[in-house]
């Protein structure tokens, strides 16, 4: 049976993502912003950033899988769903549950950038720059982590956990 090492708990990741949405509604405020949150992961910590930002902007999503039910990235990114929304001209603001590799994020910002929005940035809840490969510039951090698998919060191992309120340690 796999253990849970508590990382963040349901508050602490309250304070965060309170934090993080004032700080992104003061940076963009009078400008188009579009909020992408990247499948599967994302759509937890996404639902409670939306909530907290006070200016206007819209949601889109797209989906990238690189992970399939393994612990490590297969390192080959399959882009499974497209941003519907125009982009050009707007403020994209990529949203990620976790950057390890960066090798995802890096695909998504290329991808992004084909559609001509104004600018592009990268909110993730999770900085795991433990294994980093492709250097990413994160603009907004809810907590950096320095080792484990973790799971909860939108953060899955082979499709279980995502549902927990908080963020662990997965020790297989």
């Amino acid at each position: 049976m796999p253990e849970l090492v508590p990382v963040l708990s349901k508050d602490e990741i309250h304070n965060l993502v309170f934090g993080l949405a004032q700080k992104i509604s003061l940076d963009y405020q009078g400008r188009p912003l579009v909020l992408i949150g990247v499948l599967k992961g994302a759509f937890v910590f996404l639902a409670d950033l939306t909530r907290n930002i006070t200016i206007p902007h819209e949601i889109d999503f797209l989906r990238a899988a690189s992970y399939g039910s393994g612990t490590s990235s297969s390192e080959k990114i399959k882009m499974t769903k497209e941003v519907e929304t125009d982009l050009q001209g707007k403020d994209v603001l990529l949203v990620e549950d976790i950057i390890d590799t960066g090798l995802t994020m890096a695909c998504l910002i290329e991808y992004i950038k084909k559609l001509k929005p104004n600018s592009i940035k990268v909110c993730t809840f999770i900085d795991k720059h433990q294994r980093r490969r492709k250097d990413i510039k994160i603009d907004y951090t809810g907590h950096i982590a320095k080792e484990g698998f973790l799971v909860g919060y939108g953060l899955d191992y082979a499709e279980s956990y995502r549902n927990l309120p908080g963020i662990y340690h997965l020790k297989l």
